[in-house]
């Protein structure tokens, strides 16, 4: 059995000029905390990280600067102006990215601090209350956390501290299991509530001066309050990891180099005017010229922002596994005999492994995806609709949609409910195969249970739904039928 894939980035390297990685897939359960004074790297480091993980996993950032914004353009994400939309078009926007997998940026950078806490908060709550079957994975990075959780009362009203501050725990706290990963980033730890903090079980720490920050920043890290002081020594751009998707122990990183750039970018000093004295003095007390006849002249209006069922229909049409150009000779763009052939083994792979069918259909099909891409496929043309029956059809041997052998039961089976299909093509398989009734405990494997009450009310219902018929003969020895078939397994 092979072991499952390792989704992993090279955030950087260590002193010794190592890479030092973050492992995507254990990031996706166990969040990260990112905290450093201005200066030190911090959005440096966020967009490392989103840039390298942008082709594995959806991407979900909360932009208070309108920062990231540039990661439209070369990545695709779709940039939300918070400015521009009430609070149901934000709710509405926000189900739509979970149901399309879209990798957005919303931009707050228009609003005022408690319009941008209300409006991250509506839109957070949205993601979360998502419907079960759209759990997909996604990162979802808020950056300058303390802005949205703050640790005290500020300016803003209660209410809106209140609103802002459950959307966060909620994120943190319960997240994980709707598939959302909780990136924050925070200048102040002090001023970041300590429970949402808390949630996080891995660490970047940057530069910090303060000694509340350095004692926090200590402690999150495993740190001696003497060793402390190396962390006001770092340089811009350097960071501690700690946590099970960086390192087992503490570990300095430089992060390495980006693709993009923030908007606006201060190069570094610039020279000094060259008037001085009286000439500066002149100049700023110069009587204001006088314009006889202004001058009228048409200029292009800056554009004004899509409407919302303009932006509605963009996230509808996101494609999240978009075909690329082939990184090398090896790389297949698009779905086709080899693909085929390379989309049968990597299920094969997955249904191979222990407990997959106990794991939510979402993060198996994430997972499908990242070995597709790890055979080098770049596009693999199967949605998680596809993907749920093609996992069902795997469990039951049955590799291929155009398998000549299957063929009337792969007919059969698109009447069958997806929540329910793969312990019918496992007992329809076993009655081709003129094979021994599956027993209760070989079902709920397949069914994903451990009850088998559970079992008994599945057959119950496969039968009553005409699927199946259940014979028990006098020494107590059961079959299963599949009338439309006209088979039966073998009585055991």
């Amino acid at each position: 059995m092979r072991g499952r894939v390792k989704a992993s980035i090279v955030m950087g390297s260590d002193p010794g000029g190592a890479p030092v990685g973050i492992d995507i897939e254990e990031l996706l359960a166990t969040r990260l905390l990112v905290q450093g004074n201005s200066g030190s790297g911090k959005s440096h480091l966020l967009r490392r990280l989103l840039e390298e993980s942008a082709a594995l996993v959806q991407q979900i950032v909360i932009d208070p600067e309108g920062d990231f914004v540039t990661l439209a353009e070369p990545f695709g994400h779709v940039v939300i102006d918070g400015a521009a939309y009430a609070g149901a078009e934000i709710g509405q926007l926000a189900a739509r990215i979970r149901t399309h997998r879209a990798s957005v940026v919303l931009a707050l950078d228009g609003l005022e601090l408690e319009a941008q806490m209300r409006c991250a908060a509506q839109f957070l709550s949205a993601l979360f209350d998502a419907p079960r079957d759209e759990w997909y994975p996604a990162l979802v990075v808020v950056d300058e956390a303390q802005i949205f959780a703050p640790a005290a009362a500020g300016d803003v009203s209660d209410e809106v501290r209140r609103l802002s501050l459950a959307a966060m725990t909620n994120l943190m706290c319960r997240g994980r299991k709707r598939g959302l990963a909780g990136i924050i980033a925070t200048q102040r730890l002090a001023k970041l509530a300590q429970y949402v903090a808390a949630e996080a079980s891995n660490f970047l720490m940057g530069r910090t001066f303060l000694d509340i920050d350095m004692a926090r920043a200590a402690d999150l890290l495993g740190m001696e309050r003497r060793q402390a002081e190396a962390i006001r020594e770092l340089d811009r751009g350097h960071f501690l990891g700690l946590g099970p998707a960086i390192s087992r122990r503490p570990v300095a990183v430089r992060i390495g180099a980006v693709k993009t750039s923030a908007r606006t970018v201060i190069g570094g000093l610039m020279p000094l005017p060259v008037a001085q004295g009286d000439d500066m003095h002149a100049l700023l007390h110069a009587e204001p010229e006088v314009v006889e006849q202004p001058v009228f002249r048409w200029s292009e209006p800056e554009p004004a922002p899509p409407a919302a069922e303009t932006l509605l229909q963009a996230i509808a049409s996101h494609d999240p596994d978009p075909p690329q150009e082939p990184a090398n000779p090896g790389e297949l763009p698009f779905p086709g005999p080899d693909v085929s052939a390379v989309v049968s083994e990597v299920l094969a792979e997955i249904v191979a492994e222990e407990g997959c069918t106990f794991q939510q259909p979402a993060s198996l099909y994430q997972d499908f995806t990242v070995r597709c891409r790890m055979h080098r496929i770049a596009g693999h043309g199967i949605d998680l609709a596809m993907f749920r029956r093609r996992f069902a059809m795997a469990l039951a041997g049955i590799m291929r949609e155009d398998d000549p052998a299957f063929a009337s039961l792969l007919a059969l089976a698109q009447k069958v409910p997806d929540d329910v299909l793969a312990p019918f093509l496992v007992i329809a398989r076993a009655a081709i195969d003129g094979e021994p009734c599956p027993d209760d405990d070989a079902l709920a494997r397949v069914y994903g249970t451990r009850s088998p009450g559970r079992i008994r009310r599945l057959l119950d219902h496969l039968e009553k739904s005409r699927l199946i018929v259940v014979r028990t003969d006098f020494g107590g020895r059961r079959s299963l039928g599949i009338p439309e078939l006209g088979l039966s397994t073998v009585a055991v």
